[in-house]
């Protein structure tokens, strides 16, 4: 049905609040990233009027830190639209700081706690190919 796939990750060491907190972060950043996946808002039977989603469905996955780095290298080889969330971001108060201890990470070596991918289907698949959906 959709030429392109969604596919979230997050790492498995991480508390629950901190995986919901990167994955709604990411959820912002793929919607600024690519906004034709966004459908049309949502109106009840009454006519009030909510705002709008994606009509694109997302997978999220769960990694450890070197699965998320594959995955990374990968999306960077393949130039799928990828979004990153490093550790040192749950330490920062506000998006420039966050952009800040972003800046000092190496793309090889990030210390990563989440990504999303979104591309093509095979790439995508190329890039979470082994591993586990969340839970």
């Amino acid at each position: 049905m959709f030429d392109t796939k969604i596919a979230f990750i997050v790492r498995n060491d991480l508390a629950t609040w901190q995986r919901m907190n990167v994955v709604a972060f990411l959820a912002t950043g793929i919607a600024s990233a690519a906004p034709e996946i966004m459908g049309e808002p949502y109106i009840d039977a009454d006519g009030h009027h909510y705002g709008n989603m994606s009509g694109q469905p997302m997978v999220v996955f769960e990694a450890d830190l070197a699965g998320l780095q594959k995955a990374h290298r990968i999306g960077l080889e393949r130039d799928l639209t990828l979004l990153p969330y490093v550790f040192p971001m749950f330490s920062t108060g506000h998006d420039a700081a966050n952009r800040q201890v972003f800046l000092e990470q190496a793309p090889d070596n990030m210390d990563l706690v989440g990504i999303v991918l979104r591309g093509a289907k095979k790439a995508v698949d190329k890039a979470i190919k082994g591993l586990s959906l969340h839970p």
